[in-house]
């Protein structure tokens, strides 16, 4: 007789690396895709989406964000509802726009992962990219060993 695990699934490196990321995102602010594949230094925004999609359900999905600023869709009110709660900075949808959903501020709401790797950018509003070149920082967002995280629940990134 075959017997189901009680333990949960080895996450990948890279989805570690990536869920680790989301999780040092301060309330109120976003990443791209993009944004947490250049600071790794590795990967793309679609595989930082399949990481999410997957994987993502037990961290902070929602600042990890479209470039455009657009909510995730299919989860527009549960992000919506975290980023009212959290004050992070939304342009209100023009009348046109379908479901008057407002869209992410993405000149204020972005963060550059300043705190990741020491630097003192942790509280600026100011945006911008990440420029980041990807050295060394495996080790910055490594996860203590012997901690778990939720597997699968993931918000469906893609």
């Amino acid at each position: 007789m075959n017997r189901v695990s009680d333990e949960l699934p080895e996450l990948p490196e890279y989805a570690e690396r990536v869920l680790d990321v989301a999780e040092r995102i301060p309330p109120g602010r976003v990443m791209t895709y993009g944004d947490v594949a250049e600071w790794l230094g590795e990967g793309g925004p679609r595989q930082v989406g399949r990481v999410m999609a997957l994987y993502g359900g037990g961290v902070p999905w929602w600042r990890v964000v479209r470039a455009d600023g657009a909510l995730l869709p299919g989860h527009e009110l549960r992000a919506l509802g975290h980023y009212r709660e959290e004050s992070t900075p939304l342009r209100e949808a023009s009348r046109s726009a379908e479901g008057h959903v407002p869209r992410l501020d993405m000149r204020r709401a972005r963060w550059d992962g300043g705190a990741l790797d020491g630097t003192d950018e942790a509280g600026s509003r100011d945006g911008g990219p990440v420029g980041r070149d990807g050295g060394g920082h495996a080790e910055d967002t490594a996860r203590a060993a012997g901690a778990e995280r939720e597997v699968g629940g993931g918000a469906a990134h893609i």
